[in-house]
C-alpha cells in the first residue's frame, strides 16, 4: 500500500514562481540523503524560478547504470551507496537527451528530523556528507569532465538541520548559477523549500496513519522497515519490502511514521508521566549517543514498533560495511524482540542481489507473519492502555 506512494517520491507540482529564470537545466543525483530531502530542493529551485521540467533527477541505482556511466570513475570507498554515486553522476553528464547546465550535489551536514529538540543533534553520516567531493574526484582525475561538457558543478555544504544557516550557506553556490541573486531571494526560496518538505512529510505521515488505522479496524498486521532513506532506492534496498508487500502486508517506513499528539500520548504517555522519558520523541532510554539523524530515527522507529500492536514484524536493512549502523544492531533488535514483535535483518546489502536466498527469506518471513501475527497483536494490545486513537 505505502510502496505506491514511495514510488512517486520524486514527483513535483508545477512551479508557482512568478516568472521562469533563463532555462537552466539542473541535474541532481538521486542518491543518499537526497532521498529524504528531495522536496526541499524541488521547492527551493521552483521558488527561484526554475521550471519543474528543468529539474532532472538521475534514475534509480542499477548495475546497468554503473557499468554504462560510472565505469572507470570509481574512487576508494567501502560504502556501497556512496560508490553507486559514480553511475548517477555519469548518467546526468552523459546520459541526457538535453544537456544539463548544472550538476547540483549538496554536501548535507545535518538533516531535518521529527526528533529535533529531543536528541543531541541530527547530523548526517560523515562519509555520506563528503561523498559528493569524493565522487567528483573520479570525474576530474585525468581531465575535468564537467568543464569539458560545459557543466557547472556545485556541491555546497549545507546544514539542513539548522534552518537559520541554510540561506547563507547556499547563497554563494546559487549566485554562481544565477549571477546577481540577492540574499533575500535565497532566504525566500529556502523558506519555500522547507514548506514543500514539511507538506510532503505530513502527507506521507498521514498516509501511514491511515494504513495503521485500517490495520487496527481490521485486526490486520503490517510491516515496518527500519533503514536509511536511500534503501528506498530499488538498486540499494533490492526491493525486499516490495516482495513482502506482494504477500499482502502493508509496508511502513520509519521516516514517515505518524507523529500526531493523540497517538504519541497513547504510545508513550505512560512513560513520559512516569518520568522514564522526557517526551514521546526521547530515545535516551535506548540510545544515549543521539547525534546521527538517521540512526536516531531508526532507534525511535524500533520503539514505535515495539508499542504498536499491528506492527507485527520489523525488517532492518543495512548496507555492507556501514560503520554508522553496526553499533545499532543490538539495541534495535533487543527493543523490537522484547516486545514480542518479529524481527528480521538484511545486513549485507551490496551490488549483488542473491535472488534465490532473498526469495527464501521473504517466504520465511511471510510464513511466520501468517502463523504468529494474530497472537502478537493480541499480546501487544493487552499491554497498551485503552482508548486507542486509531480505533476512534
Amino acid at each position: 500500500m505505502f510502496i505506491q506512494t514511495l514510488e512517486s517520491l520524486f514527483g513535483r507540482k508545477p512551479s508557482a514562481a512568478p516568472g521562469p529564470r533563463p532555462r537552466l537545466r539542473i541535474g541532481i543525483p538521486r542518491t543518499l540523503n537526497i532521498w529524504s530531502t528531495h522536496q526541499f530542493w524541488i521547492g527551493l529551485f521552483e521558488a527561484l524560478g526554475i521550471e519543474a521540467r528543468s529539474i532532472v533527477f538521475s534514475s534509480d541505482t542499477s548495475e546497468e547504470q554503473g557499468r554504462e556511466f560510472g565505469r572507470g570513475r570509481g574512487t576508494v570507498d567501502c560504502c556501497y551507496p556512496v560508490k553507486c554515486m559514480s553511475g548517477h553522476y555519469g548518467e546526468l553528464i552523459f546520459g541526457q537527451k538535453r544537456r544539463i547546465d548544472v550538476l547540483f550535489s549538496p554536501m548535507i551536514y545535518s538533516l531535518p528530523s521529527m526528533l529535533h529538540g529531543h536528541v543531541a543533534d541530527s547530523l548526517a553520516c560523515p562519509r555520506v556528507m563528503a561523498a559528493p567531493e569524493n565522487i567528483r574526484a573520479g570525474f576530474t582525475r585525468e581531465k575535468d569532465v564537467f568543464a569539458e561538457q560545459g557543466i557547472r558543478y556545485l556541491a555546497p555544504l549545507v546544514s539542513l538541520g539548522d534552518p537559520r544557516l541554510v540561506a547563507k550557506q547556499l547563497h554563494p553556490a546559487l549566485a554562481e548559477m544565477l549571477p546577481g541573486l540577492p540574499m533575500k531571494e535565497v532566504q525566500r526560496a529556502v523558506d519555500a523549500g522547507y514548506q514543500a518538505l514539511s507538506a510532503f512529510n505530513d502527507r506521507l505521515r498521514g498516509r501511514s496513519r491511515e494504513i495503521l488505522a485500517w490495520c487496527a479496524r481490521e485486526g490486520r498486521p503490517c510491516i515496518l522497515v527500519l533503514a536509511r532513506p536511500y534503501h528506498m532506492d530499488p538498486g540499494i534496498g533490492h526491493e525486499i519490502e516490495t516482495d513482502l508487500q506482494a504477500h499482502g502486508y502493508p509496508i511502513l517506513w520509519s521516516q514517515y511514521l505518524p507523529t500526531d499528539g493523540d497517538l504519541m500520548d497513547w504510545l508513550f504517555g505512560e512513560q513520559v508521566r512516569a518520568g522514564e522519558i522526557r517526551s514521546p520523541f526521547d530515545i535516551a532510554d535506548v540510545w544515549p549517543t543521539s547525534y546521527s539523524a538517521n540512526t536516531n530515527e531508526i532507534l525511535w522507529g524500533a520503539k514505535f514498533a515495539a508499542r504498536t500492536p499491528w506492527i507485527t514484524c520489523v525488517i532492518r536493512l543495512t548496507s555492507y560495511e556501514c560503520g554508522m549502523d553496526q553499533p545499532t544492531y543490538t539495541p534495535v533488535q533487543q527493543t523490537v524482540e522484547r516486545s514480542g514483535t518479529l524481527y528480521f535483518s538484511f545486513q549485507d546489502l551490496d551490488s549483488t542481489k542473491p535472488a534465490g536466498s532473498v526469495k527464501i527469506r521473504v517466504e520465511t518471513i511471510a510464513y511466520y507473519l501468517e502463523r504468529m501475527s494474530a497472537d502478537i497483536i493480541g499480546r501487544k494490545q493487552a499491554r497498551m492502555p485503552p482508548g486507542c486513537p486509531l480505533l476512534g
